[in-house]
């Protein structure tokens, strides 16, 4: 049973699940495939706060994660093992390749030790799981993942837990994918993707049930905005108690919850045929 549950002998306790990755094969990572990772507590360059609420938590090491696997192609490679990784939702499979390079994938789900995967961007391969290709050769109707959206730039979309995007057809240069928000939209037939759903599916049925574990994901409290005064915040001040009426947004007024960030100049823009759908804002257009 992936997700578990304990008796409540505290508050905490009471109301916390954990999941116990029953995944995971290897628990030591691969020593030339990690890298340190300093903690920045939400500061950029000039050491101004630029994302609030976060800072402390436990020490990590990257790992360095390949989502082209390029240069790979052609080669075959063995599982050796799938892995937790503190810094991403998804498990990470780690791939001996037949030359002797390891590197890290996303672990799909069902992939498992001692199976083959190959990637290639010359012709098709077996469309089996954990296997890449380019987007022309996957059959249509099987679900991908680590898509990318610009050919040769690595995966970028469907690369968190349980996620996965369906390939629906192919037209002229395109191929259109049915994405996880509910949003279709055409990418390059020559963007390469994995075939598979990614791993870990039960990492959004885990509840932390205490702060004390969310202040260990380095997550620090913030103070509602309606609590705040006038001036330092726009859904402050006033006497009393008040919800105010306008939407929710953050201290410098950026919708909160659903508001659309989207630029709409941007050259992609004419290769969403449907967006997303919202439930507090609809079909955002």
């Amino acid at each position: 049973m992936p997700i578990r549950t304990y008796k409540p002998t505290s508050a905490g306790r009471r109301n916390a699940s954990v999941n116990t990755h029953s995944e995971v094969t290897k628990k030591r990572p691969e020593k030339s495939l990690v890298r340190p990772l300093p903690k920045k507590g939400g500061r950029n360059h000039h050491g101004v706060i630029t994302s609030r609420g976060r800072g402390g938590g436990v020490k990590r090491m990257y790992r360095l994660i390949d989502f082209r696997r390029k240069d790979r192609d052609g080669i075959a490679g063995k599982v050796a093992g799938i892995e937790y990784d503190p810094n991403r939702s998804c498990h990470i499979a780690l791939i001996e390749y037949a030359d002797g390079v390891k590197r890290y994938i996303p672990a799909p789900a069902g992939l498992k030790v001692g199976r083959t995967v190959v990637c290639s961007s010359a012709g098709p391969v077996e469309p089996e799981v954990g296997n890449a290709m380019p987007l022309r050769y996957i059959p249509t109707g099987l679900e991908v993942h680590c898509v990318e959206i610009t050919p040769g730039k690595g995966g970028q979309m469907c690369r968190s837990a349980g996620a996965s995007a369906r390939l629906s057809n192919r037209e002229g240069g395109f191929a259109t994918l049915v994405l996880p928000s509910g949003e279709i939209r055409r990418v390059p037939a020559d963007c390469r993707a994995t075939i598979g759903a990614v791993g870990n599916t039960d990492h959004q049925n885990r509840r932390l049930g205490k702060a004390g574990l969310t202040r260990k994901l380095g997550r620090r409290p913030i103070t509602r905005g309606v609590a705040k005064s006038h001036h330092a915040h726009p859904l402050g001040g006033g006497e009393g108690r008040s919800k105010s009426n306008r939407a929710p947004c953050g201290p410098t007024g950026v919708p909160a919850k659903g508001g659309s960030t989207r630029n709409r100049k941007q050259h992609s823009e004419k290769l969403i045929i449907r967006r997303r759908y919202s439930r507090r804002y609809g079909q955002l257009k």
